[in-house]
């Protein structure tokens, strides 16, 4: 990629009000960001994908959405499904295979592979998660982030050369794709990972939250 991208995976955080207050904070403070080198984006819960999207587009903002989910089915009789047409409407990325959805939610392989599938064929920039260099990466995925579960929310990242060993088996393996980094990214300690090879961006979670880490984490 061109540009170094930076997701702001809010998971399940946030209200309206909160995700007002934050998108505030960035038109205010804009200013202090480069986003000619950065491609910025933020994943809100879908409750707040719309909201996202109308203050993205308010405040003109250079920022992309990213839905945190996709179903594995097409549009139709599925209860409590968002489809990927659905998500399309507002976001130009999606994250599929994420390891508290393997964990949580028992999401398998055949899952993943098919939400992918689905997110591809309406367009839609997948964000494939892996959790080894071992892991499938699926038909579709043009992005794979590397999310080692031991790191995800300990405030114990992985060792960045270990994160260089794995990023060059996946590139052996599945040249095509671009590689994020996952797992406990904070404004300290991410100028460790920035010269890790075939390093594209970063999938960040706690220190996304508050804007003025996340600005801090982009000024890097």
């Amino acid at each position: 990629m061109d540009k170094k991208i930076f997701i702001a995976n809010w998971k399940s955080h946030k209200t309206k009000d909160e995700a007002i207050a934050f998108f505030e904070y960035l038109k205010d403070n804009i200013s202090k960001l480069d986003p000619s080198s950065k491609e910025i984006v933020i994943a809100p819960p879908f409750t707040l994908l719309s909201k996202s999207r109308h203050l993205i587009d308010k405040y003109k903002l250079p920022i992309k959405l990213c839905a945190q989910n996709v179903s594995s089915f097409p549009e139709g009789a599925y209860t409590g499904e968002i489809n990927a047409k659905q998500v399309k409407e507002f976001a130009e990325y999606v994250i599929v295979g994420h390891s508290e959805r393997r964990k949580y939610l028992h999401e398998k392989d055949y899952d993943i592979e098919n939400k992918v599938r689905e997110a591809d064929e309406v367009g839609l920039q997948v964000i494939q998660c892996v959790q080894d260099e071992n892991s499938p990466v699926f038909k579709g995925a043009k992005i794979v982030a590397f999310e080692p579960p031991s790191a995800i929310g300990s405030g114990n990242p992985d060792d960045p050369q270990h994160i260089a060993e794995v990023f060059e088996k996946i590139k052996k393996d599945y040249p095509q794709v671009n590689l994020l980094y996952g797992g406990s990214v904070a404004p300290e300690n991410i100028n460790q990972f920035l010269e890790i090879d075939n390093l594209s961006g970063f999938l960040i979670g706690g220190a996304s939250l508050e804007p003025d880490s996340f600005i801090s984490l982009l000024n890097g």
